[in-house]
């Protein structure tokens, strides 16, 4: 029989190039291009998160020529496009914090919409920031096809004339110690030259290098892709090594969902708790799950809490920049210190097991990296609390609490916008014994879940906190120390009883027992929730819409689907 000339590959997008219906397809390719040849090769998308606002995405156009080099020696054609990309830190303290969380929605919406109306047959990944990371998983897991993940890396520590090591987390609270006359004006403008010395990711464990490695723990990314430094030629490397290896992901049918299980979700859990990660773990990878059908809920980040111990003495928690980390042997070397306590049998990227990656990794046991043995604090480093306060549950990063904090009365003094508690502790307004109440801050009530981070950032330059706490329906940078309780489920916004707390109500923080109460009679309570009546704070049609479908925190503030809607009905 007579070789169709017009058949050119049976990969999936021989959709676009095969047979003869496909002729203005196929100019349409060529006018890029590509020649007859590259018809008959797989085709891989490079998605890329460039962008120029922002230091974690600047430098990924030329990373992304990296990949694209590599798969072309490997046999397929490159072609990327761009999504979206918001910088949580440049949101901080201003309604532009409104959108870094719906924005992931949008990132994986964006790579569903081009990857299927392209019908390419594989991807890389390409994000930096918080919620980019998180997006481009949730797209990876939703589309299904073969996929890579490269996140930018993470940036190097800065320094300045009084600080030997600088970061961040660092920078916000030297306002707070400004501000208090603990330090001047010019030396504070100073520092703000040099703590952020180049690109990548903040270069602490916030929630960029959170997702970043969790990519990485979660089989998406190449060993040692996690804490590979942004300006590294390892980097480089890996990036190249990413594009030939999709080839043979594309091969071998390597798919997310044959990848990220849930006994590997679990897995980055794990490693989430023992690296004192970022409380925005508790959103993402439930989100992620929920994209694959799998169900992961703050219950398994409570169980995991109380067995698993914190063992990197990583900043914010801790004293070292990710790149002491990195030095000692990255997120292979954290994983070989938990791997008795791991699922060695999930599937990688490397088409091999977790337990055949960590097979030649050796064991260290220093002060950046401890062991199951002898760790820095005997539970993970978030926990989830419970209570009249929370009755679906709250979250908070323990590793980054004071142990004198860790059990914590105090009355309320309430806000309905973090710009008002800036405002009330810049002020000098909050005395030792407050417990802050931040609400209507949560996904359907800020809209967006804004972060307070410049509120607790605020405390802790000032040396509060070790004096007052702070508990809201909104979340936090991963950058966050201290008393700081976020995602208070149910949120004000649906009636949660953080909407009733009253200024004065007594309230107890005891994280040892994983409780927050507002402790005032039941009946009181309830007299309030029937007296309740719902704020709504002033927004645009794009957060309008996200506040009609999102769901509570405690299920990852994802979407709802039509058929979860009231009123939908089918046919």
């Amino acid at each position: 029989m007579q070789k169709d000339p017009m058949f050119y590959k049976s990969w999936r997008s021989g959709t676009l190039t095969n047979g003869i219906e496909r002729a203005a397809h196929r100019a349409l390719l060529y006018s890029t291009g590509l020649e007859e040849e590259d018809l008959h090769k797989p085709l891989i998308a490079i998605v890329n998160s460039y962008t120029e606002m922002v230091p974690g995405h600047i430098h990924l156009n030329e990373l992304a020529r990296y990949v694209a080099q590599g798969v072309w020696e490997a046999g397929g054609v490159p072609r990327e496009f761009s999504t979206i990309a918001i910088c949580d830190g440049i949101c901080q303290g201003h309604k532009g914090m409104s959108y870094p969380l719906p924005s992931r929605e949008l990132i994986a919406d964006s790579i569903e919409y081009m990857i299927e109306a392209h019908q390419f047959d594989a991807m890389v990944l390409m994000p930096g920031c918080d919620k980019i990371v998180p997006g481009m998983l949730m797209g990876a897991m939703r589309c299904n096809i073969p996929a890579i993940v490269v996140p930018g890396g993470p940036m190097l520590p800065g320094k300045s004339k009084e600080f030997p090591m600088l970061t961040l987390t660092d920078m916000r609270e030297l306002i707070g110690r400004t501000q208090t006359g603990k330090m001047t004006v010019e030396d504070l403008m100073a520092a703000e030259q040099t703590a952020l010395p180049g690109y990548g990711t903040c270069s602490m464990l916030g929630t960029a290098n959170t997702m970043g490695c969790l990519a990485e723990v979660l089989g998406m990314s190449l060993p040692g892709c996690g804490l590979a430094p942004a300006v590294s030629s390892k980097k480089r490397r890996i990036c190249k090594q990413s594009g030939r290896r999709i080839i043979e992901m594309l091969k071998e049918n390597l798919t997310p969902r044959r990848i990220m299980t849930r006994e590997a979700l679990r897995n980055g859990i794990m490693i989430s708790m023992a690296m004192g990660a970022s409380t925005n773990s508790t959103l993402h990878l439930p989100a992620i799950a929920h994209e694959g059908g799998i169900d992961i809920s703050l219950d398994d980040f409570d169980e995991l809490s109380r067995k698993v111990p914190y063992i990197c003495n990583i900043k914010p928690s801790g004293a070292h920049p990710l790149v002491d980390l990195e030095d000692v042997g990255g997120i292979p070397a954290v994983m070989k210190a938990v791997e008795p306590l791991l699922d060695g049998s999930v599937l990688t990227c490397t088409g091999k097991t977790l337990k055949e990656n960590l097979s030649g990794v050796e064991r260290v046991e220093n002060d950046v990296l401890y062991s199951l043995e002898r760790p820095k604090k005997p539970e993970g480093g978030l926990a989830v609390l419970h209570g009249s306060l929370a009755p679906k549950g709250a979250v908070v990063k323990q590793s980054g609490v004071k142990p004198s904090m860790f059990h914590f009365e105090g009355h309320a003094r309430v806000f309905t916008s973090m710009e008002d508690a800036c405002k009330a502790v810049s002020g000098g307004v909050i005395q030792k014994g407050d417990v802050l109440v931040i609400r209507y801050e949560g996904p359907r009530g800020g809209p967006g879940m804004r972060e307070m981070h410049m509120v607790t950032s605020l405390i802790v330059g000032r040396g509060m906190d070790e004096m007052c706490a702070l508990v809201t329906d909104g979340r936090f940078s991963g950058s966050t120390r201290g008393p700081c309780i976020g995602h208070v489920s149910p949120e004000a916004a649906v009636g949660g009883p953080i909407a009733i707390v009253e200024d004065g109500d007594p309230i107890l923080i005891d994280i040892p027992d994983r409780k927050l109460e507002l402790c005032i009679p039941r009946e009181e309570i309830d007299r309030r929730l029937a007296d309740w009546k719902p704020m709504r704070k002033p927004r645009t049609p794009a957060l309008d819409r996200y506040s009609a479908l999102v769901t509570s925190a405690d299920e990852g503030a994802v979407l709802k689907t039509p058929d979860k809607l009231s009123g939908f009905k089918t046919k």
